[in-house]
């Protein structure tokens, strides 16, 4: 069958592969859709140390069920869990298996679903009556959903989400999901309109005010009651713990790419709960595709372009070359 492999960095091929073999307890998988998301592009770059190569991309799925069980039938369609658990370690014994700390990714540590087919087990498998487009884009939602999760937001919360990405989209579309006033912040006009359409009911453009004034003018002066940083740099994770209200909560998804240096007199004053979040539980799965079957997502606004397999090693380079100039690429895999 024919897959999309990163050879090494910097070079994704069309490539033919064995068809995979249905083992007990997984079903078969046609694969008609698979998100790009920054990991890939991290991937080709040479820039995520989880990565060996060769390695087919994809973890961000939507699939017709080839051979199913009773529960989940032929011709379904679903979408899939990419992580894997050992259900021995710390993070697994208290039920947290996202956090797996043998976790292995599809299209990371493992081969992914950028194929004609691929078998997983069925309690990976998600099934819906969402189109091919929005079954796309549960796995990546799920991440900012699980980040929303961790900070316990309700809806007496004001959230503040730093970064409108793919994963910070995911986590206004949570929060707003959850019923909490939601302020986004970015630097781009376009990311902030799609975070509007997603839930933000403020918008905060950083590149023309100052965010520190806006969200005390925002929130009378306590700060948000939560703070998503989903950037991954120091200014902002500093920013998330200096602007968050007294006894508020943390939540950081994106890696700071370097030490960072905080106030840490801020961390007993204001009694914070600080939180890391990473990949997502089943019921952050469960919640986003309900959020999807009500309408609540702006979809085709979160999707830079769709592109066939063949035209993937080349979106890449493309990518990889102006990477501002896109934010969810969609490979269509029967194209």
């Amino acid at each position: 069958m024919k897959a999309v492999a990163l050879v090494e960095a910097g070079e994704a091929r069309i490539v033919e592969t064995r068809a995979p073999q249905k083992r007990p307890g997984e079903l078969l998988l046609k694969v008609e859709m698979v998100g790009l998301c920054g990991t890939d592009l991290n991937s080709f770059r040479g820039k995520n140390p989880l990565i060996s190569y060769p390695r087919i991309l994809g973890h961000e799925i939507a699939a017709t069920v080839l051979e199913g069980s009773t529960a989940i039938p032929a011709g379904m369609r679903v979408t899939v869990s990419p992580y894997s658990s050992c259900g021995t370690c710390a993070s697994c014994r208290r039920q947290r298996f996202n956090a797996c700390q043998g976790n292995q990714t599809l299209g990371v540590q493992r081969d992914g679903a950028l194929a004609e087919w691929i078998a997983v087990p069925e309690e990976k498998v998600y099934p819906s009556h969402l189109s091919l487009k929005e079954l796309c884009l549960v796995e990546p939602l799920t991440v900012g959903f699980h980040s929303v999760a961790r900070g316990r937001v309700t809806k007496d919360d004001i959230v503040a989400v730093f970064g409108c990405g793919g994963v910070g989209l995911g986590a206004i579309a949570g929060s707003a999901f959850r019923g909490a006033r939601t302020i986004a912040i970015d630097l781009d006009d376009t990311k902030l309109d799609t975070a509007r359409a997603a839930g933000a009911t403020d918008l905060i453009h950083s590149g023309r005010e100052d965010f520190r004034t806006r969200l005390r003018e925002l929130t009378n002066g306590h700060g948000p009651d939560v703070i998503i940083e989903a950037i991954g740099l120091p200014d902002t994770f500093r920013a998330a713990v200096e602007e968050v209200a007294f006894t508020g909560r943390v939540v950081y998804i994106g890696y700071a790419k370097e030490p960072i240096a905080y106030e840490t007199k801020l961390f007993v004053q204001k009694e914070l709960d600080v939180l890391g979040s990473r990949n997502a539980l089943p019921p952050d799965f469960r919640e986003v595709i309900a959020m999807l079957e009500r309408g609540h997502f702006p979809v085709d606004r979160a999707i830079s372009a769709i592109i066939s397999m063949e035209e993937t090693p080349a979106m890449l380079a493309q990518w990889s070359a102006s990477p501002a100039s896109f934010t969810k690429i969609i490979v269509e895999v029967g194209r």
